[in-house]
């Protein structure tokens, strides 16, 4: 039976920290979906399309990723695709705690799901997409928080607000 994984998020914008994440998952599962997450009460800097863009471009490398999006709860997305795991990252305690709540959530929607959780590489815990979207605000470097796509991405978006 193959293995399938679904890592999920908003991804506004991809981090080195998500692409670690997904570059990781990729090798222990025989197909990940990487799947952008609309969330209507979050105000989102890039729209699903160049998220799914950008995921695009820096995992055209790994042969057995999918990218796609959805609006239903990762449950229902998990079996609409046959998968039984989901991955997550963990930065820190606090990540740990909201992680721990939504992988019970997500068994209580189906037992049969699975949560994996990878802890960050020491060189993303600082890593988010709110930080990184902060910094560029002000106009400063985001040079190696993220993918060198997504900085220019961020550099121009920056540049029309």
């Amino acid at each position: 039976m193959k293995s399938v994984a679904v890592y999920s998020g908003t991804f506004d914008p991809v981090t080195n920290g998500h692409l670690d994440i997904i570059e990781r998952a990729a090798k222990m599962f025989d197909e990940l979906h990487v799947v952008v997450f609309h969330h209507p009460d979050k105000a989102c800097l890039f729209t699903v399309d160049e998220r799914i863009q950008m995921i695009q471009s820096i995992t055209q490398h790994l042969n057995n990723v999918v990218i796609d999006s959805s609006e239903e709860l990762v449950a229902d997305y998990l079996k609409k695709i046959d998968a039984h795991y989901i991955v997550r990252g963990l930065r820190n305690v606090q990540d740990f705690i909201y992680e721990q709540q939504m992988a019970y959530t997500n068994s209580f929607l189906d037992a049969n799901i699975e949560t994996v959780f990878l802890l960050s590489d020491k060189d993303h815990l600082i890593v988010s997409s709110s930080s990184v979207k902060e910094i560029a605000q002000y106009h400063h470097s985001v040079k190696g928080l993220v993918p060198e796509i997504v900085e220019k991405a961020l550099i121009k978006k920056m540049g029309e607000k």
